[in-house]
């Protein structure tokens, strides 16, 4: 009997182990979150605390690399809307109301899209969460519509990075930094 118990165990667990093999293979492109303000994620004083407790604003994104193609104009075609990012569209948490460029926007969950151009970027706020690159965008449930210029950085960006700085002593304050490859975009907002 205990034999058979034995080759029962060994069995589970040789199927545990095929299984686990089975798993696909990672992201080309994995996930990221910046916050603002930035050290909450980086420092451990506000660890205990919840994210909303101490940070304004929270972005979900996928960090496409640029891996020796050219990014805007050819993979992110102009005119475009496009996800900012790559696999689930990005997502922006307010956890409090902001005003972006003048522009109010209400706390909550928006999916973040742009449509890049060569000296100016229209970034989109849409209510419509939860979907899969911007396939099915739909213009109709845009909250906040806004336009940057497109900067160059001081160096080639190679994999996509949104982060989040500080203006001035007000932590009410900030600029949203979009960059990759050549291209850098801020977009003020204030909390």
């Amino acid at each position: 009997m205990k034999f058979i118990g034995v080759l029962a165990c060994l069995l589970i667990c040789f199927t545990t182990v095929t299984q686990a093999q089975k798993l696909r293979g990672l992201d080309k492109s994995p996930m990221d979150m910046a916050y603002y303000p930035d050290d909450f994620a980086h420092d451990r004083k506000f660890a205990p605390a919840k994210v909303g407790d101490k940070g304004y604003v929270r972005v979900t994104y996928s960090r496409p690399a640029k891996n020796g193609r050219e990014v805007f104009g050819k993979l992110t075609p102009y005119g475009k809307v496009w996800r900012v990012g790559a696999n689930e569209a990005t997502e922006v948490k307010f956890f409090t109301d902001a005003t972006i460029q003048g522009k109010k926007i209400k706390a909550g969950v928006y999916s973040l899209y742009a449509i890049p151009n060569e000296t100016e970027w229209t970034l989109i706020f849409n209510s419509d969460l939860d979907q899969w690159g911007a396939y099915s965008y739909n213009q109709s449930l845009d909250v906040l519509r806004v336009t940057a210029p497109v900067k160059k950085p001081e160096e080639t960006i190679e994999n996509l990075t949104i982060q989040f700085k500080k203006v001035g002593e007000n932590v009410k304050e900030s600029i949203m930094m979009i960059a990759w490859d050549n291209t850098l975009v801020e977009v003020p907002i204030t909390f």
